[in-house]
């Protein structure tokens, strides 16, 4: 008997659904001070920092060549991800202020919008005669993906469907000119973005021909005849002049069916990865689920840095050759761990294997979060693992991905807490919260206590409207050695009860019901793969999910004068 789709996917595997970021209220030491700053200050700052560079006044109609700052094509796409990490703030913590100015950005670009629906303020209000004339290079499907991901979280946190509407009426038009269909342009986005954002706005709104516009896109690249090629022909261009040389960089080098290795603009390929998974979960399509796995095995095994950091190369902002992971020179792009985090918790839907969570959590505590200062004012672009003492945060960049991308992330973090679905809750992260979750037809509310990162000690306890069976499943880190667990006070089985390294306890829970987790956190000594030239001879130090770096100011000894005993307890 074969299998349909959806239950070929489902088969062997325990999927789940994201809990709601407003139905989990963070109240740890660790991330609370973090969130706040980020609704106090980070949010704000990034706002000024948009006027001041002009990403909202007429600066775009005033500029012209030589005078002055030159625009870059897609600083729209920092004011849609401002107003995506505002939305999820607001959701969250009410701000009037805040609120108001939001309304402010989305009137800003509704007064961009064109009678079609096209909304993009450069190819409106600079270079309109080219607009879809480069896909390739300038952005344009990149920065509509990320004004729908903003108009999703916009409309998810206030119910209002003003900006809604408006990126509704820009997908129905950009369904009008992308496709197969004779008449229609054969073309798909240099930088992926818009088929993960348009599986979101399916979501949002049951349009199934979102759906079918993300998979077109994903299908069509790479195809022949190359679009790429064609479009820079009728540009004038020779395509063998692309600087990039080759179209790896954008994974468009075959088809994606086609593509083996994690290659190219490291952004660009999680990006993309996360559209698959994300079409893997809507279609029940086995096949994109493999792709998927086939590529996460080749990065997590020889292209990625034990921070979560990914792509080591400047000049293409992302991959190289397999162990090539320099540390004074790494690139490790801020927007590539944010990447792999979404990338990761994509994965994590379609199967509660800890390799996932595991890779959000090193991501997050480390690949993103150095990139970010503490006063939530000044950021990292890139994150290399050794430094000179030359390398410092920034107030803003004129490519300015990052701050707003961070934002968004943190802004949301808390719907990377917790999965659902019809009969177990899946606990991803260990963070001291609140939680409202409904399994079984009723609403259980998870409390978590925990000093997490710094303590491995996780303290449950429930509180059901009604006694209910359901599979509570906990993570057991993939750096932890040692681990027991306590259910109302006895000890429960780990070993036999462990899958996917998730320990599963399957019980009638009911009001007052406790479980304990703890998780050995010693100093371990991380040694990296010989093929690893730059790593010969060094050790890096990792306590619970935090690497730990050895700064100058805490150290009488120049760091590379430090040396570390081979054996023996660490403190």
């Amino acid at each position: 008997m074969s299998l349909s789709p959806s239950e070929a996917l489902s088969e062997g595997r325990r999927g789940s659904s994201p809990v709601a970021h407003n139905a989990v209220a963070i109240e740890d030491t660790f991330w609370q001070p973090r969130l706040q700053t980020l609704h106090e200050r980070t949010l704000f700052h990034i706002y000024r920092q948009l006027e001041q560079y002009g990403h909202f006044d007429d600066y775009y109609r005033k500029w012209k060549p030589g005078t002055g700052r030159t625009p870059y094509v897609f600083w729209e796409s920092d004011i849609s991800k401002w107003l995506e990490a505002a939305s999820y703030s607001l959701a969250v913590h009410p701000d009037p202020e805040l609120e108001a100015l939001v309304d402010k950005a989305i009137a800003f670009l509704a007064s961009i919008q064109q009678p079609d629906g096209y909304l993009n303020i450069w190819f409106t209000v600079v270079e309109p005669e080219k607009r879809w004339s480069n896909l390739r290079d300038w952005h344009e499907l990149y920065c509509a993906g990320h004004l729908i991901e903003g108009a999703v979280a916009h409309f998810q946190a206030t119910g209002k469907r003003t900006l809604l509407d408006m990126v509704c009426r820009y997908a129905d038009y950009i369904d009008t000119v992308f496709g197969r269909e004779e008449g229609k342009r054969r073309g798909y986005c240099g930088h992926e973005e818009i088929e993960l954002a348009l599986i979101k706005l399916y979501r949002a709104t049951g349009e199934a021909r979102y759906l079918n516009l993300a998979r077109y896109f994903v299908e069509e690249r790479g195809q022949q005849p190359h679009y790429f090629d064609s479009e820079a022909r009728a540009r004038g261009e020779d395509p063998a002049d692309f600087w990039a040389r080759s179209y790896e960089y954008n994974q468009s080098h075959v088809p994606v069916r086609e593509q083996y290795e994690v290659v190219g603009h490291a952004v660009r390929a999680v990006y993309l990865y996360s559209a698959l998974a994300d079409l893997a979960k809507e279609l029940g399509d086995e096949s994109w689920l493999h792709v998927c796995e086939r590529f996460w095995q080749h990065l997590s095994s020889k292209r990625i840095y034990i921070t979560g950091g990914i792509g080591p190369s400047e000049d293409n902002e992302g991959f190289t050759a397999d162990y090539d992971l320099p540390n004074d020179t790494a690139y490790a792009e801020t927007c590539a761990a944010i990447g792999l985090a979404l990338w990761s918790h994509r994965m994590l839907q379609l199967d509660t294997d800890r390799r996932y969570a595991d890779a959000f959590e090193r991501a997050l505590y480390n690949g993103v979060l150095s990139g970010i200062a503490l006063d939530g004012e000044s950021f990292f672009y890139e994150n290399p693992l050794e430094s000179r003492g030359d390398h410092h945060r920034q107030p803003w960049f004129k490519c300015a991905c990052c701050p707003p991308n961070i934002s968004r992330l943190l802004a949301s973090l808390g719907q990377y807490v917790y999965g659902v679905n019809e009969t177990e809750i899946m606990v991803h992260l260990y963070v001291q919260s609140t939680s409202t979750i409904a399994v079984r037809g009723q609403q259980i509310t998870l409390r978590q206590e925990t000093a997490y990162p710094w303590d491995g000690t996780i303290r449950l306890s429930i509180e059901a409207e009604q006694s209910a069976e359901f599979g509570l499943n906990l993570r057991i880190p993939g750096w932890c050695n040692k681990a027991s667990l306590e259910v109302n006070g006895a000890e429960f089985p780990l070993e036999e009860n462990l899958s996917k390294g998730y320990v599963r306890i399957v019980r009638n829970w009911q009001t007052g019901d406790s479980v304990v987790l703890n998780l050995e956190m010693p100093i371990q000594r991380m040694q990296a793969h010989p093929d690893i030239r730059d790593d010969n001879g060094c050790v890096a130090l990792q306590r619970g999910p935090l690497i730990y770096c050895l700064e100058r100011a805490d150290n009488a000894e120049p760091l590379h004068r430090i040396r570390i005993p081979e054996a023996g307890e660490l403190q």
